[in-house]
């Protein structure tokens, strides 16, 4: 597979064919998103509440003082009429029906309360205005306490919603995140090849972060703008047609906005995203190559591109900025020419007595809620362009085909003997450009075959091939008679031990290291293979022995120790065949010789194949197979090799010309 680059996955901002294949991953969770959904629906009608309970403070007690009170018979019942100096007062907004009478304003002249009628004024006691007041001060408590219940109310559900909310978002991101490293163990080696393992690690990592972010920050809670939105206007039409339309008249306005925003903010980000995967790449190869760079003197060099692709890069975040920059200020300004708008036409008509100033109140607020969730819009719309770009981007690794496909009924391998055959085996890595051409040979159980040959001769293909970490094009290889290809990958793995050169050391303990996680494999176990391998020699020097902790690759331990760790851990498995991929290319003369005490006891009983750089390891081998370009040039045992004079024969003469030297001088 070529590889994907972040030029690539920057399509649409909003793509439904993906987002049908995201929300399948939140399917289980229905019921969770559903009843986070209706919280959110009753979130929103508590913040729709709330101004409307202060819009009835307002015009039916507080401001009420206002209105007159009228002087009312024993007949008229209603329970805020009061009794003042032998006056039965009931305020006029209060009298079911019209009622003729005097009426008297409560004002207020040099401290003192006053009753103002036609003609005369009564000076009113402290008791008397509290009285007079009481229904307004009792109504106000009633809707304090009815607000201070809906806000905590709101509170309660606002918790819920939230933690709900995230947790199926991390529980969706947790099961995606779980199939995409299922599926990456399932492709074959040469997609591995083809594809830096640091942005696969970006893909598991931030790419299913940003998705996250998209099902908490933008999915649901776009329904709770929905439903704001809806509701404002539904409320706001009830209160008062004409300021409902003034409130309104800014829409064209914000949405032609919105339009060039989107537009902007899309090349913008595209732009900066691209810009970013040029550093990215740049920085990744410039640590890679830092050896080579500082050896040649390209620090400079290498500093001075990098220096044009984070200008590039800056530029253009620049430029996004400023997009970005400009809409907010330029909604604030929207909103703030839409309030000036609702205050002079609702403030006149407040003036005129046409409106009460409640209802004025209340439309101020819900204004400043609607335009709330256009303001996010920017936050909103940037993570739903990254979450699509991060969801093209983990679709295309779930998209890609095993190369290694598993076989529909795969045949039982059983008890394995041993016997591997190779017939006319081609291969090759790349198109047709063939590593093996026609090699064919057989292993009988219990042999051990050594594979000599020239860098790029095809020996470690072949061990590769065994394993079916690549498939061939064309031939068979069997295993006691049966094609690899008609068997299952895991059983064929579990009877295959592997020991390559370099040998992969996971952080954990010197005894997870040689387990691999298999809890079948006691500790008594892992010291008997230990001990069988000679590498309980320095296990036991280590101040914790089998629980000393180790770092990642190994990085406390030498060439040699790692090696030792490497063959423990191939014994622990017991394979019915052992492979030693240049097991002792790079280790020093003492762990050779451990290793060369202990691998007669490891091969002893098992089918093996060496690929040998050093010749004096593999003079005992069963058969030696001479490949040259892909091809088999020559087998035979070590002894018969030489009497041939053959590859063989000068590869050993090329090794050990200084000690032919030496004989001959003396």
């Amino acid at each position: 597979m070529e590889y994907f680059h972040e030029e690539q996955t920057l399509g649409k901002v909003y793509d439904s064919r993906l987002m049908r294949r995201l929300l399948r991953y939140a399917q289980p969770y229905w019921a969770l998103i559903v009843l986070s959904v209706f919280l959110l629906l009753v979130i929103s009608v508590t913040d729709l509440a709330r101004p409307y309970l202060v819009k009835v403070a307002i015009d039916e007690h507080i401001m009420g003082a206002n209105l007159p009170y009228v002087v009312v018979s024993t007949e008229v019942e209603h329970d805020s009429a009061v009794e003042i100096q032998g006056l039965r007062l009931l305020r006029e907004d209060r009298i079911p029906g019209e009622i003729e009478g005097v009426r008297f304003k409560l004002v207020k002249e040099d401290g003192l309360h006053y009753l103002k009628g036609p003609g005369e004024r009564l000076a009113l006691s402290a008791e008397e205005v509290k009285e007079l007041r009481a229904w307004d001060t009792a109504g106000i408590i009633r809707l304090g306490l009815t607000l201070f219940f809906i806000l905590s109310l709101g509170f309660g559900l606002n918790y819920a919603q939230v933690y709900l909310l995230h947790y199926t978002g991390q529980r969706i991101v947790f099961d995606l995140r779980q199939h995409l490293f299922s599926h990456l163990q399932t492709l074959a080696l040469a997609f591995f090849d083809g594809n830096p393992v640091g942005r696969l690690v970006t893909r598991v990592t931030n790419d299913t972060e940003n998705l996250q972010e998209m099902y908490t920050a933008v999915l649901v809670n776009l329904f709770k703008d929905l439903f704001m939105l809806v509701g404002i206007v539904i409320v706001m039409f009830r209160l008062d047609l004409k300021l409902a339309w003034v409130s309104l008249a800014t829409l064209p306005l914000i949405f032609a906005l919105t339009a060039i925003f989107r537009i902007k903010a899309r090349a913008a980000y595209r732009e900066t995203r691209v810009r970013l995967a040029r550093i990215n790449a740049n920085f990744a190869e410039n640590i890679s190559g830092m050896r080579l760079v500082q050896i040649f003197r390209q620090e400079k060099r290498k500093f001075k591109e990098f220096d044009e692709v984070n200008s590039s890069h800056y530029r253009a975040s620049m430029r996004e900025l400023y997009v970005y920059a400009v809409f907010r200020p330029m909604m604030e300004l929207v909103y703030s020419l839409a309030m000036a708008i609702l205050i002079w036409v609702g403030g006149g008509q407040v003036l005129q007595g046409m409106v009460e100033f409640g209802v004025l109140y209340a439309f101020i607020s819900y204004l400043e809620q609607f335009f709330r969730p256009i303001n996010d819009l920017t936050e909103k719309y940037n993570i739903l362009q990254a979450s699509m770009a991060s969801a093209e981007r983990i679709f295309l690794i779930l998209d890609e085909e095993p190369a290694i496909s598993e076989a529909e009924r795969p045949l039982p391998l059983g008890t394995v003997q041993g016997r591997i055959e190779f017939k006319n085996v081609w291969f090759a890595y790349v198109q047709e450009e063939w590593v093996l051409k026609d090699v064919s040979f057989t292993v009988e159980p219990g042999q051990t075959v050594a594979f000599v040959g020239a860098t790029g001769a095809g020996k470690s293909t072949i061990m590769n091939l065994l394993t079916r970490f690549y498939d061939i094009q064309k031939g068979q290889i069997l295993i006691d008679g049966r094609d690899i290809k008609h068997l299952s990958k895991e059983e064929l793995r579990r009877n295959v031990g592997l020991v390559m050169q370099d040998v992969f050391i996971f952080s954990g303990t010197i005894g997870d290291n040689i387990r691999l996680n298999n809890k079948k494999i006691s500790p008594e176990r892992i010291k008997s293979v230990a001990r069988y391998v000679n590498a309980d020699h320095f296990i036991r020097n280590l101040p914790q022995d089998y629980e000393e902790p180790v770092m990642e690759r190994g990085a406390t331990l030498s060439a040699g120790q790692r090696q030792l760790l490497a063959f423990a851990r191939a014994l622990a498995f017991d394979p019915a065949i052992l492979v030693l991929d240049e097991a002792t290319a790079s280790i020093d003369t003492e762990t050779e010789e451990l290793i060369q005490d202990a691998l007669p006891r490891l091969l002893k009983g098992r089918t093996s194949l060496v690929v040998a750089h050093r010749l004096s390891t593999i003079q005992d081998a069963d058969n030696i197979i001479v490949l040259h370009r892909g091809k088999i040039r020559e087998m035979g045992t070590h002894q018969e090799l030489l009497a041939q004079k053959g590859f063989y024969y000068n590869l050993f003469l090329l090794q050990y010309k200084d000690e032919f030297k030496e004989v001959a001088g003396r």
